[in-house]
């Protein structure tokens, strides 16, 4: 329960879950821009740098369905400090392993910590969102999304200037962290304040306790975010080596259309907020999808021009749909800890099997024509989103 709090208070916190948003982005990204390096100072196989990739995606799912209940007892501020504080021992963990141990288990074990600690960040800061969201009135959620999405483009920024001046891992990850924990630390003091619930408050809950995962809506939820983290996580995964691979280009063009990507998909969060506001959940997501399907279709069937619109057009379409699944999860606030982090743990699971999926038909169909996946889970999320339709008031 959240006290009632003036709006300066709500601003601040808002304020403050951008900075948390961004340092979960720029610490994950700041991380990834250097696999290249550890491959090569680990001589990894392409096998075993998955191992090591699949560490990090088994901590978050370890850390994902618990991390509800954890806010629930703990709070936001709580949970997401302490979600920070493990996901930076693991990249502490995982940097040291490779620049001095050479070890492949003990770096493992770091990206295990990275994913437990960053999925129960990822939550809690999504329910922190969630608050403010509804003390302000306004579908924002979008915003703290595309504050991660700008965290991790200064991350990915920060990372390649170390990988150019070869600065070592040992170095360049403990300089991420620090910056890292010291924005959450600011931006989790911002936060709203809570007040204890009253007797009565706890009896009902008790008595409304039933698990999220046996809710027909939060589950239809999960899976328009399921199918939409798929059509977000597949573009960043694949969307260069498509370019490459099946239009020919060279790999700096090929980046290019990841970027292109990324640039509309964060604009997309940005304005799309307005849209939300004007025409309401359903609308919206429709159309979005429907920009998915499209842009999904002109990168594998258009020419190197049609293709970067439709990189341009996929990035828009594929905006929403995970923040909105998150407001949509916390419509009713006495549940929204729970519900948000079994949505996000479903959501979580395209992130999980996608690049596999995707990978598995790329070697039958080639990586451009595995693309028309993304084109068939924008119009299961379309099909989907009328789940998310607010509360009737």
């Amino acid at each position: 329960m959240i006290a009632n709090a003036s709006m300066g208070t709500v601003k601040r916190a808002r304020n403050g879950n951008f900075a948390v948003f961004a340092a979960n982005g720029m610490l994950l990204a700041s991380w990834f821009s250097r696999i290249p390096d550890v491959k090569h100072q680990l001589q990894l196989t392409p096998g075993s740098l998955s191992l090591l990739l699949l560490s990090l995606s088994i901590g978050a799912l370890l850390g994902l369905p618990i991390a509800g209940r954890v806010a629930n007892r703990l709070g936001a501020t709580n949970t997401v400090r302490a979600g920070m504080l493990i996901a930076a021992a693991g990249v502490l963990t995982s940097a040291l392993a490779v620049q001095f141990a050479q070890s492949l288990l003990l770096a493992m074990l770091g990206m295990l910590l990275l994913g437990l600690g960053s999925g129960t960040c990822d939550v809690a800061m999504n329910l922190e969102g969630t608050v403010i969201e509804q003390a302000i009135g306004r579908a924002i959620m979008p915003w703290f999304h595309a504050a991660f999405s700008g965290g991790t483009v200064v991350g990915a920024l920060l990372g390649a200037g170390a990988t150019a001046i070869k600065l070592p891992l040992a170095v360049h990850q403990p300089t991420t962290v620090a910056i890292s924990l010291a924005l959450v630390i600011w931006g989790s003091a911002q936060f709203m304040p809570a007040t204890k619930e009253s007797p009565a408050e706890i009896a009902a809950s008790k008595v409304d306790a039933k698990s999220p995962w046996l809710e027909p809506r939060t589950l239809l939820i999960g899976f328009m975010v399921l199918a939409a983290a798929f059509t977000e996580g597949t573009a960043n995964d694949w969307m260069a080596v498509a370019f490459v691979d099946g239009h020919q280009l060279a790999p700096a063009l090929g980046v290019l259309g990841t970027a292109t990507f990324l640039v509309f998909m964060t604009t997309g969060r940005i304005l799309g907020t307005s849209a939300l506001d004007r025409f309401g959940r359903v609308p919206v997501l429709r159309g979005l999808f429907a920009a998915a399907v499209v842009g999904s279709l002109l990168v594998v069937f258009g020419t190197p021009p049609l293709a970067y619109l439709g990189a341009a057009i996929w990035g828009i379409g594929a905006s929403l749909g995970f923040p909105v699944g998150m407001s949509a999860a916390s419509d009713d606030p006495k549940r929204a800890a729970v519900r948000i982090s079994a949505v996000a743990t479903i959501g979580y699971v395209a992130f999980l099997a996608g690049p596999m999926l995707i990978g598995f038909l790329g070697d039958r169909v080639g990586v451009l024509r595995a693309l028309l996946a993304v084109g068939a889970a924008s119009a299961i999320a379309f099909g989907l989103s009328n789940s998310a339709k607010e509360p009737t008031k």
